[in-house]
């Protein structure tokens, strides 16, 4: 019985002894613990106390760094983890740590520096093929890329982080399909990954399989609410298939979550100043200026909104306020025959006929091919009385034009001005 008391009382000590020995362990397992709640202040506490305990402790200084590292403290994080690797430079995930720092920098090259050595301590590491892949990815050098991405598959088939990083690889070299697949088999290993269904509907999008491409983006805003990028792919994509409804309302939803991004607000613009264009071709005077004016507020550099306000005012008599805004359009881009061209009727029916002649050469000299200014350039040179030019115009028109109706016009044109010979 004294013998039995004795081992159970030495084992009691012994139990005590450990726990003095290495009280250090205790606040790592319990700043790990505070880390997984995302308690990152907490954690950090733990840590330190195990530092205090311990400042050769090369564990707590890599999972103080990280904690840092994902608080954004990224100078502080790089100092605790610079101090694991020179206390332990066996510690393979304080490499894998200090990369990931890197890459938030765009260091990249050390980023690569410090997975070559974790790869080299543990060959076996997926995760740091996967993250040198994405490096390499990132310099462009892309067979360095797939060849680790690939590799990173070989070792864990399952993660899903590879898959989405050699897709977008894939996308970047406009492999679409192969994109798809991989973004495909994101989706299978996690089904909530959002990002997975807009890249994929970016590889679709390429495709021209826009209607699927809806479809993963709707996915991806169901998943995210919030996700920026998804809005403004499907509005591209609406806009693409003419829905401008729905693309002026995805553009809008993007400013209303990032209003500092001034291409979205040239997007909407374009989208307001088609959907007036359309608006304007269905006899919809009214709503197309309402979306030509809106577009025009949204960027006031946007040259097809004013030549198409232009062409209203124009069909409206309104000859002062389509003069302004042509001369704007052709000031923003002087290289648009349409614009010279709708011009000229402004002038001819200002009575400045030479101008309308000015105009409609400048038409036909940025597009020889364009028929309908060698005819209306015909009607004005009948009307200052160059019957010559005109009759040539109008053969040039009966040359060039592909509409019957235009063709017999011009030839009626041609025969008033032969009878009146």
């Amino acid at each position: 019985m004294k013998n039995r008391f004795m081992v159970i009382l030495l084992t009691c000590i012994m139990l005590a002894a450990m726990a003095c020995v290495n009280p250090s362990q205790g606040h790592i397992k319990q700043g790990d613990a505070y880390f997984s709640q995302a308690k990152w202040d907490e954690a950090i506490l733990e840590y330190s106390k195990a530092i205090e305990l311990n400042p050769e402790l090369a564990l707590a200084y890599s999972h103080r760094g990280w904690t840092y590292a994902t608080k954004e403290e990224l100078d502080t994080a790089l100092s605790d983890l610079n101090r694991a690797i020179e206390l332990d430079p066996t510690l393979v995930e304080a490499y894998n740590y200090r990369a990931s720092v890197y890459l938030i920098q765009g260091k990249w090259d050390l980023v690569i520096a410090d997975l070559n050595k974790a790869i080299e301590l543990d060959p076996k590491l997926a995760l740091s093929y996967s993250h040198r892949g994405w490096a390499y990815a990132t310099k462009g050098e892309f067979d360095m890329a797939l060849s680790d991405l690939n590799k990173t598959i070989e070792l864990d088939p399952k993660l899903a982080e590879a898959y989405y990083n050699r897709g977008l690889v894939y996308n970047s070299q406009q492999q679409w399909d192969m994109g798809i697949a991989d973004f495909s088999k994101v989706i299978e290993l996690d089904p909530t990954n959002f990002m997975a269904y807009n890249d994929r509907a970016a590889a679709y999008t390429n495709l021209g399989k826009l209607d699927l491409a809806i479809t993963d983006l709707n996915k991806a805003i169901e998943l995210m609410p919030s996700y920026v990028i998804a809005y403004y792919s499907r509005g591209l994509v609406y806009k693409e298939q003419g829905q401008w409804d729905a693309a002026i309302a995805d553009f809008s939803k993007t400013t209303e979550l990032e209003p500092d991004l001034a291409s979205i607000k040239k997007d909407l613009a374009d989208t307001y100043a088609k959907r007036g264009y359309d608006y304007r071709l269905k006899g919809g005077r009214e709503q197309a200026l309402a979306d030509l004016n809106k577009a025009i507020e949204l960027d006031p550099s946007l040259a097809f909104a004013y030549l198409h306000r232009g062409i209203i005012y124009n069909s409206q008599g309104l000859w002062d306020p389509a003069l302004a805004d042509l001369n704007k359009a052709i000031e923003l881009q002087p290289n648009d025959p349409r614009i010279y061209h709708n011009r000229a009727y402004t002038y001819l029916n200002t009575g400045q006929l030479d101008k309308a002649i000015a105009d409609e050469s400048k038409a036909i000299e940025l597009d020889p091919s364009y028929t309908l200014a060698y005819y209306n350039r015909g009607i004005v040179y009948y009307n200052v009385g160059r019957a010559d030019l005109a009759i040539a115009d109008f053969n040039k028109t009966i040359e060039l034009s592909d509409d019957p109706d235009m063709v017999a016009a011009a030839r009626e044109r041609i025969s008033e001005i032969q009878s009146q010979k």
